[in-house]
């Protein structure tokens, strides 16, 4: 089986969820937890099942193209990799739903797509109905920002 683009990128993502799924164990419980259908590690582990699912199916799937020396965009991938830092230390401050949103939008103009409003559009409703499932059907508690709390207190 050689090795293609797809399969490195599998065999990357399969490390990365491995490594999430281990650090989903080191979440503390709250005594009464085990009684609760979701808890806080019940996403996270979750999140790392499927992505050593998906990851395995990718490296054992046939063909793709053959792992050259010019493989990949670097360019993108280090500038992808900033955004995910930026949007990483603009969460506490700006708070979920504008940190997201900003990012979301990022990543999309990164990935190429021209039209502001279309990333606008994808961004925003995705965004709000992330947040509604996790506040409002989940009961997560999603810290506003710092910027927000001081403009109202």
């Amino acid at each position: 089986m050689p090795l293609t683009k797809e399969r490195f990128g599998g065999l990357l993502f399969l490390l990365l969820s491995l490594a999430y799924g281990y650090h989903a164990t080191q979440i503390p419980g709250y005594p009464g937890d085990e009684y609760e259908p979701f808890t806080a590690s019940t996403l996270p582990y979750a999140l790392a099942g499927v992505g050593v699912l998906l990851s395995l199916i990718l490296i054992c799937s046939p063909g793709g193209e053959r792992l050259g020396k010019e493989s990949g965009n670097w360019r993108l991938v280090f500038a992808l990799l900033g955004l995910m830092l930026v949007y990483g230390l603009a969460l506490g401050w700006l708070g979920f739903l504008v940190a997201t949103i900003l990012f979301l939008i990022g990543g999309i103009r990164l990935m190429g797509e021209q039209s502001l409003a279309f990333a606008c559009k994808v961004s925003i409703p995705f965004t709000l109905m992330f947040w509604a499932l996790l506040t409002k059907g989940l009961n997560v508690y999603l810290e506003p920002g710092r910027l927000f709390t001081q403009l109202l207190g």
